[in-house]
């Protein structure tokens, strides 16, 4: 068991409130009338754990978990090859480089690339 707690009865989601994507997916989740908890991670910080858990639920490494493509990511760092404590604590430090938003129902997560994503994991 993790340490993010999910629910097959709503939809937990992890999502930058500056980011425009972002916006869009949880307006358009409301509008679908979808139970959301959201997750704004600008303003609660990630654990080292509940981000390895993340990048674990998606099949993918912490390192993944960055946007390197990301104005914040590409003016103070170039493409490194860090240890996974190190991505964490980028992202811990800047949180607007994680890719996202990042939804999770239960058993499923997904990365929202789009907002009808969101409709992936509601409750069949």
């Amino acid at each position: 068991m993790g340490e993010i707690a999910t629910s097959n009865r709503q939809i937990t989601l992890f999502y930058n409130s500056k980011s425009i994507r972002a916006k869009q997916t949880l307006a358009y989740a409301k509008a679908e009338g979808l139970k959301i908890k959201d997750i704004d991670i600008l303003r609660t910080k990630l654990t080292g754990t509940q981000l390895v858990e993340l990048a674990d639920r998606l099949n993918i490494v912490v390192a993944d978990l960055v946007n390197q493509e990301h104005p914040a990511y590409t003016s103070h760092f170039e493409h490194h090859n860090f240890s996974t404590d190190d991505w964490i604590q980028l992202i811990q430090h800047n949180p607007e480089i994680m890719k996202q938003p990042i939804a999770l129902r239960g058993d499923i997560t997904i990365l929202v690339e789009t907002p009808t994503d969101i409709l992936k994991i509601q409750q069949t």
